[in-house]
């Protein structure tokens, strides 16, 4: 099975650099780029549940918590595109109840694996990530403020400046209607 390249990048930081922000951001693209609709939740619900734990390894439980509830809902809804992207669905879906539930309890953040089922798929992860000499599996490093925190320290001026020249075509669009 061939597998999206934005997708093979989404497990790679997911699971070796455990960069869920950047998870969401490449996954998004990706998913723009596609039609949307219920056809393709399942890419709604794989950056849900990278959104879910950069919110939980913050601290912020409500934001976990919501995202979680809605990629368990998708994933339920439409297990078969889970599954086409070589995971298990049931299991993804009992580590996300599981998830969910402790939240609630106050322990430190520990970091979730997705349930790759395609052996293939592993493999191809597996060799990417030696490649680009990460370590697979490796936990978070909590201690790692850019990781943690990416979102507000990030450079912004490239996403202001992309939303202000889109403005600024429809209002041309509009002037010339």
């Amino acid at each position: 099975m061939t597998y999206p390249a934005a997708y093979i990048d989404y497990l790679i930081y997911f699971h070796a650099e455990r960069d869920y922000f950047e998870c969401h951001e490449i996954l998004e693209e990706h998913w723009k780029t596609t039609s949307r609709g219920s056809a393709n939740s399942h890419w709604v619900a794989l950056i849900q549940i990278a959104v879910a734990l950069y919110h939980e390894r913050r601290g912020n439980i409500k934001g976990a918590e919501r995202m979680l509830t809605n990629a368990r809902r998708l994933i339920s809804a439409h297990p078969a595109p889970i599954q086409k992207l070589g995971l298990h669905s049931e299991e993804l879906i009992l580590l996300l109840d599981e998830r969910y539930k402790r939240l609630s309890s106050e322990s430190e953040f520990v970091d979730l694996n997705l349930p790759i089922k395609d052996s293939a798929l592993l493999e191809l992860c597996l060799n990417k990530s030696q490649q680009l000499r990460v370590t697979w599996c490796s936990p978070s490093v909590l201690s790692n403020t850019q990781l943690i925190h990416k979102h507000t320290l990030r450079d912004r001026q490239p996403v202001i400046d992309e939303r202000a020249n889109q403005l600024k075509r429809r209002q041309n669009n509009k002037e010339k209607k």
